[in-house]
């Protein structure tokens, strides 16, 4: 917590009562702060306008179950379909994603204010699973299997690379990325080098490196 105190302009009825001067917050109370003018080190109580916010309910998608929560945020921001916000609940702090704005029962829009916005749905981004599919290394795609992953959001699958999660280990072939990624010129990624994180991650394809080991049976 920064240690510098916090400072508003008001008048001061000692010394300015006409023209607002800089004034140290020293304690604040419901609608009421206690302030101390710079100018002249007089100290009196006075109204401070906040910026007004407005509650809102988010619903959050988290490894295949979803729950409900409430944010507050000022009316007027503009919010879009993409965009990450932290989330405070009961439980846990987290990081979400918006992945619909709802404006009501059927009207949906990738962008509007935060007043127009009735529920933002969002998934968390900062702990993510990750889904994978993996084929025999000799290419026969009927005995393919699907594997998932829990990492970090941030972590990065890269086209070329061989990922080792416990004893699964295989080589990423291609990335199909999510509707809500930006930044991505191509989907899904398959050239070698082509990189994504597990938060924009929709399923990693990948060539199994394990079976390798059962060539000697």
């Amino acid at each position: 917590m920064s240690e510098t105190a916090e400072r508003v302009a008001v008048t001061c009825p000692s010394c300015s009562p006409d023209v607002e001067t800089v004034h140290e917050v020293l304690k604040q109370g419901s609608g009421r702060v206690t302030v101390r003018c710079t100018e002249c080190s007089h100290v009196h109580k006075t109204t401070v306008d906040e910026d007004e916010e407005v509650e809102r309910d988010v619903v959050v998608s988290q490894d295949g179950e979803s729950f409900t929560a409430t944010v507050d945020a000022p009316p007027k921001e503009s919010v879009a379909v993409g965009e990450e916000f932290v989330l405070e609940t009961p439980e846990a702090i987290m990081v979400v994603r918006i992945t619909d704005l709802q404006l009501g029962d059927e009207v949906r829009r990738d962008e509007a204010t935060v007043e127009e916005v009735e529920t933002f749905w969002t998934r968390a981004v900062d702990n993510v699973r990750v889904n994978v599919t993996i084929n025999p290394n000799d290419g026969r795609r009927d005995d393919s299997r699907g594997l998932k992953i829990d990492v970090p959001g941030d972590h990065e699958f890269t086209v070329g690379d061989v990922e080792e999660f416990g004893d699964e280990e295989f080589e990423v072939k291609s990335i199909a990325v999510r509707d809500d990624a930006s930044g991505y010129d191509f989907n899904p990624l398959g050239e070698e080098g082509d990189t994504a994180v597990a938060k924009d991650i929709k399923r990693v394809y990948g060539d199994d490196q394990t079976s390798s080991a059962w060539s000697a049976w």
